[in-house]
Parts: C-alpha cells; sequence; structure tokens
C-alpha cells in the first residue's frame, strides 16, 4: 500500500511552466506556472485580481492570469509567482489561494557571499 502512494505521488508530480510554455495550451490539465508580474497589467475587480505573466528570463509573451484567493502581501508588479490552475480560452484560470510570491533574489545573493549558511546536499 505505502509503495503504491509513493508511487502515485513521485508520477503526478511535474515541473512548473512557464507563461510562454502556456500561451497556446489548449484548454484543460491542470500545471503550476511560474513566472514575473508584467508591471501595469495588475487589475482588481472585487474580489478577483487580473494580472499578466511573463518567463522569468524577460520574454515579451505573457498570458493572462485570473485568480481568486488570498493575495500574498510581496505581491506586486516584477515580482517572481508560482501559481497552479488551468487554461481555459487563453487565461490562465488559477486555483483559489494557489498564489505563492518568491523571495527576491537578494537572499540568494546573502547566502552566496555568507560561506557558513550555504546547505550542501548531495
Amino acid at each position: 500500500m505505502a509503495v503504491g502512494l509513493i508511487y502515485t505521488s513521485f508520477s503526478a508530480s511535474s515541473e512548473a511552466k512557464q507563461p510562454s510554455d502556456l500561451v497556446n495550451a489548449g484548454s484543460g490539465g491542470s500545471y503550476e506556472m511560474t513566472g514575473v508580474v508584467v508591471p501595469g497589467s495588475i487589475r482588481h475587480r472585487g474580489s478577483e485580481l487580473d494580472f499578466k505573466m511573463a518567463d522569468r528570463a524577460g520574454s515579451a509573451t505573457s498570458i493572462p492570469v485570473r485568480y481568486h484567493g488570498e493575495i500574498p502581501d510581496p505581491f506586486r508588479a516584477g515580482r517572481e509567482v508560482i501559481i497552479r490552475g488551468s487554461v481555459a480560452n487563453g487565461t490562465f484560470m488559477a486555483e483559489r489561494d494557489s498564489l505563492i510570491t518568491k523571495c527576491p533574489s537578494k537572499y540568494a545573493t546573502q547566502a552566496q557571499q555568507d560561506p557558513q549558511h550555504v546547505i550542501i546536499t548531495n
């Protein structure tokens, strides 16, 4: 029984997609998407949040996102985020409360400068 559960959890996992991977995706399917919030794209409409996401590498391609739920305090234009959902009619329809804001890169820089705090894994 435990072996079946472990197999299922590993086989169900998938790599996060970037917006350019999903722009032309057909409707349906469930994805985890990572990218950057496009400046000037954030719109609040009642409990709904609409914004666009682009690839972290600075791609000009973006995908509209529709989200309902808790909005993390650090959410803003230019911030890297991760979100789960599906694509419908060219819009990424996010699962409720699935928006996660990634920490700014300044923390990674600090860890690189202080080798005593770097964790090495095999």
